[in-house]
């Protein structure tokens, strides 16, 4: 027996309902993400705080969380934090912003499932997005991709930066979940 997935258009996503939860569109299925929970907030906080500094600091771009991006058109995916060039801000709607971001940060919880995670990074490489940092509370580690498959692992001493976005930013990455 196979179960048939309910598909809905990038229109009828747009005007769902304010549940409590976070959703996402999977060529045109949809994910519904119960909410994370307080730790996950505190370190959407604190790297928010240094990616705004570092935009600050570099006189462009902008950091934008709970907002989803159309990577195709029937994918909507939202990164916890995101980093956008000037070129594109004006691009930004209400909810969606029809491109991807130039950075997209995901805050692994509980709920988190790897396969459905590599698929989110696939699809965010193939919209153009050019850097994915994954944190992992747990462990205090950042996973860098650079592209789908390349990827480092950075522990709470080391130093993250993003020269090709925010020239002249880095910091340790415990910094991101302070």
């Amino acid at each position: 027996m196979t179960t048939a997935r309910t598909l809905m258009t990038v229109a009828e996503f747009e005007n769902l309902p304010d549940d409590g939860n976070r959703h996402e569109l999977d060529e045109g299925e949809l994910i519904v993400m119960p909410p994370t929970g307080l730790r996950h907030g505190r370190v959407v906080r604190a790297v928010t705080v240094v990616l705004d500094r570092a935009t600050k600091d570099a006189g462009s771009g902008e950091v934008v969380t709970d907002c989803g991006f159309r990577l195709s058109a029937g994918t909507v995916q939202a990164p916890d934090i995101a980093w956008i060039r000037d070129e594109l801000r004006s691009m930004v709607t209400e909810r969606i912003g029809d491109f991807a971001p130039d950075l997209a940060v995901e805050i692994l919880s509980p709920h988190d499932n790897a396969a459905r995670l590599q698929r989110k990074i696939v699809n965010y490489f193939a919209a153009g997005t050019s850097i994915v940092w994954v944190l992992d509370p747990d462990l205090l580690t950042v996973t860098v991709y650079e592209k789908p498959g390349a990827f480092r692992t950075l522990n709470a001493d080391d130093t993250i930066d993003a020269p090709a976005l925010l020239p002249g930013f880095s910091a340790r990455v415990r910094k991101l979940f302070e």
